[in-house]
């Protein structure tokens, strides 16, 4: 395919294009995000980006072709418009896009999110007219401009930790006759010249809920993020907040992931065999195995977000058939190696017993019914941040400040966060 002699045009129908296949499946209902769809030239936002091979190298690493206007302008338009993640950058290293490389492997810290997935953010939020609202993770500046042409830019602020992502959003927003309040910010805390705001949206993830973005937002007002942890379990949360500064809501439904806040990223570990040869000799038979929260399935995706509150300190990594399950916060490690039988076998030592906490939560969530995401809330108050279930015990979240810590329990009693659900 290449361009054709009017670029804006063929746009302008494959924009139309993308719009009625998300209204198609159920994704604009509303009629309002459908013209903002139809309305924002996509590709201007993306002049450069990365779409996965379809073989992995020599190493099993993923390669990541380079796509642009000069390389293939047939497949960077095609794209621009098709309900796909596009990634523009990796490991937080700007790409040289008039001399692109295939990359092997890394990791991905700034892309443009699926249409689909920005227009339910947006929607889910319940973002209206009059609203102002504050976008963390401007990115590409494609979900901002969705905004402005929704709301109009005076109600709308975004904010980019990443100095040079965000000059290139404010290009092509100013480009396309957007002119919102942009910030080099970290939107741990939110952005307080601007504030109070009535919605908050994040396009990225956080380990709990930062307070800033609480005090932030007005009485009645919502705040819809991501959580996430160390391993990688998501859970998205809308969040109304009161006027006496707490905050509550349910999770919501599906498995949606995002890039975590840089502050909040997993820190290195070091060399898994390191952790496991001081691990004691003796081992025992597993209750689960590691496939209860790594299996591709939506149960299993919840349920390593529920795994993960108990032991937020907790990272996981796979070298050749051994699990291994490393906290450098407590010091602690586990290995699970097959039996040969199809079980597996548990050694580990530390102050928490990682892999046995795992199979508490397990035991408690199948003792409960194995309840939905949904049936979960997210109370957010003065003296923590906590999930609730009517029939599953109190699970706190680490300190906002992303570091897993003490935790107030619902009893009022003071206990560390990654050990609680062990002892009840």
């Amino acid at each position: 395919m290449t361009l054709p002699v009017d670029l804006e045009t063929d746009a302008a129908r494959l924009r139309a294009i993308m719009a009625e296949d998300l209204a198609v499946r159920g994704v604009l209902d509303d009629p309002a995000w459908r013209l903002a769809v139809e309305a924002v030239p996509r590709h201007r936002f993306v002049p450069g980006f990365y779409l996965p091979g379809e073989e992995r190298d020599g190493e099993g690493l993923p390669r990541w072709q380079p796509v642009t206007a000069a390389l293939d302008p047939g497949r960077w338009l095609a794209a621009a418009y098709s309900d796909t993640t596009l990634i523009t950058q990796f490991d937080g290293d700007e790409p040289d896009w008039e001399h692109p490389a295939e990359r092997h492997g890394g990791a991905p810290t700034s892309s443009s999110t699926l249409p689909s997935l920005v227009v339910r953010m947006w929607a889910d939020a319940d973002v209206r007219e009059g609203h102002t609202v504050l976008e963390i993770g401007t990115g590409t500046g494609y979900s901002t401009a969705l905004a402005c042409e929704r709301l109009g830019s005076a109600g709308v602020t975004s904010v980019d930790v990443d100095p040079y992502r965000l000059e290139r959003a404010a290009s092509s927003l100013h480009g396309c006759g957007y002119a919102p309040t942009l910030a080099v910010a970290d939107g741990v805390y939110g952005y307080w010249p601007e504030a109070p705001f009535d919605r908050i949206v994040a396009a990225c993830s956080f380990r709990a809920v930062p307070p800033a973005l609480v005090a932030q937002t007005r009485p009645g007002g919502k705040i819809l993020l991501t959580l996430s942890g160390w391993l990688y379990g998501y859970a998205r949360v809308l969040l109304t907040v009161s006027g006496d500064g707490t905050a509550e809501g349910c999770l919501l439904g599906g498995t949606v992931s995002f890039m975590s806040a840089r502050t909040h990223a997993a820190p290195a570990f070091g060399n898994p065999a390191h952790w496991a040869a001081e691990l004691p000799g003796e081992a025992r038979d597993a209750r689960h195995g590691p496939e209860r929260i790594t299996a591709a399935t939506e149960e299993a995706f919840h349920l390593r977000f529920l795994v993960q509150s108990a032991v937020p300190g907790a990272q996981l990594a796979t070298v050749g058939d051994v699990v291994h399950l490393v906290d450098v916060v407590s010091g602690s490690a586990a290995t699970l190696t097959p039996d040969g039988e199809g079980g597996w076998r548990v050694r580990e030592g530390g102050p928490v017993r990682l892999w046995e906490s795992v199979e508490r939560v397990v035991d408690l969530y199948e003792a409960a019914g194995r309840p939905g995401s949904e049936s979960f809330t997210l109370s957010v108050h003065h003296g923590g941040q906590h999930l609730r279930h009517p029939r599953v015990p109190c699970l706190p979240l680490p300190s906002p400040e992303g570091r897993p810590g003490r935790s107030r329990t619902a009893s009022g009693r003071t206990g560390h966060s990654s050990s609680q659900l062990a002892r009840e």
